[in-house]
């Protein structure tokens, strides 16, 4: 069994900034692919960015810039650092990773944080 535990949302004005982490629990042999999600009120979850295992970086273009994703892999951590966080940028975030498990280690698997939320207001 894999967990996936995130923390750091809150509340934060305009133009300010927080950092996300997800730590990764469990049976695990490979962590592949690490990213963020997001989903705001009313909207579909939308990819915010990923990180492979090789370290190569992909973010959607409403954060680039402004965010920045890493992972530490003897932690199994993966961390989102945001920056001049805007009111449009309030949404539950979600922690994806892309394990093999002790149990399973041939077979990629994807496993999701319970979300952490981020509100950005004045």
């Amino acid at each position: 069994h894999v967990q996936l535990v995130e923390s750091g949302g809150g509340l934060v004005q305009p133009g300010g900034s927080l950092r996300l982490s997800c730590a990764a629990f469990g049976s695990i042999f490979i962590i592949n692919d690490m990213g963020w999600y997001r989903q705001g009120p009313g909207k579909e979850r939308e990819l915010v960015a990923v990180i492979t295992s090789g370290f190569i970086t992909k973010y959607a273009d409403f954060v680039k810039d402004r965010f920045g994703i890493s992972r530490d892999k003897a932690k199994k951590t993966v961390y989102l650092h945001m920056s001049s966080l805007r009111p449009e940028d309030t949404a539950v975030y979600y922690c994806n990773a892309d394990v093999q498990t002790m149990s399973n280690p041939s077979r990629k698997l994807p496993y999701w944080g319970q979300g952490t939320q981020v509100t950005v207001s004045s």
